[in-house]
């Protein structure tokens, strides 16, 4: 569970684990079934105040309807972005940061799939030409013009002034950390999948800048769903990784979990709408950029 509000937020993991409990789905404690604990983990990114009132966080209430909304959604339906979720209050060098994702099928079969709540230190954007960090990798010469940029620079310190004028505590230094979940259907072990979130961390590096500071406290959990091996039956291979043999496909995997979060953080920018409120005013990517 990923979810805003700093440490008052993480209340929202026991609505979630009581609406788990509900459902007799949890570790099995003793003969009867329904005696099961639920192990939610989470992770809480720090937002308090931006939307005008400290006290409005995510509790218990919410974790229970969020758990509850995601187990009615339907395999395929779109995932809900930008300002939504724990990406509801984030914000991103003074942007309005978000919930963003992204997957890839790889040559093996398997898919890899990224969700990011982007709510950092740093910024997305490349501050000599407005590019966004991670689009860089796939389209290095989509830039915006200078006119454009220009403007968006001096329409963020219009709104970084506003903002520090109704309340300071909105975008000051300790409102940071970016969450992000990244998830395979092939089948990985505890250290196969400690690996994945450990090499998914690059894909934040590539896409903000600075990141990993004292200030964020950026956090990347991985998963599987082990519906598929690791290792594909059908022997093609990928030059690049070999995957006919295990480290070549999880090398594969590995490569492919910090593509899919850069692309993650990059939609979460891009999916965000501009916030002008009691909290402050956060513009969003494209309100500043459009087209670009």
């Amino acid at each position: 569970m990923l979810t805003g509000g700093s440490a008052f937020g993480l209340d929202a993991a026991s609505g979630v684990a009581g609406w788990l409990e509900d459902q007799g789905r949890g570790f099995r404690v003793g003969p009867d079934p329904a005696q099961v604990v639920p192990v939610v983990p989470a992770a809480a990114l720090f937002d308090l105040g931006r939307g005008g009132k400290w006290r409005a966080r995510p509790d218990a209430a919410l974790g229970r309807e969020a758990a509850a909304a995601a187990a009615a959604t339907e395999p395929g339906a779109p995932v809900t972005r930008g300002n939504t979720g724990a990406g509801t209050g984030a914000v991103a060098g003074g942007l309005k940061g978000g919930t963003g994702t992204a997957s890839a099928v790889l040559p093996s079969g398997a898919t890899v799939a990224a969700l990011a709540a982007v709510n950092a230190a740093g910024s997305v954007t490349d501050p000599r030409t407005g590019a966004l960090y991670g689009h860089l990798y796939e389209c290095p010469t989509a830039l915006p013009s200078p006119e454009v940029h220009a403007a968006a620079l001096r329409r963020l310190a219009e709104a970084r002034e506003t903002s520090l004028a109704r309340s300071a505590a909105s975008v000051g230094p300790p409102l940071n950390t970016t969450l992000a979940v990244v998830a395979t259907d092939a089948a990985l072990t505890r250290a196969q999948a400690h690996k994945l979130a450990g090499t998914a961390h690059d894909g934040l590096a590539r896409a903000l800048r600075p990141v990993h500071l004292l200030s964020d406290g950026d956090t990347v959990f991985a998963l599987s769903t082990a519906t598929r091996p690791l290792t594909p039956e059908d022997p093609l291979t990928d030059p690049a990784f070999g995957i006919h043999t295990e480290a070549g496909a999880l090398n594969e995997l590995l490569a492919a979990g910090a593509d899919v979060l850069t692309r993650a953080v990059v939609n979460a920018a891009l999916a965000a709408e501009t916030v002008r409120g009691p909290g402050g005013v956060f513009p969003s990517y494209r309100d500043l950029y459009g087209s670009a």
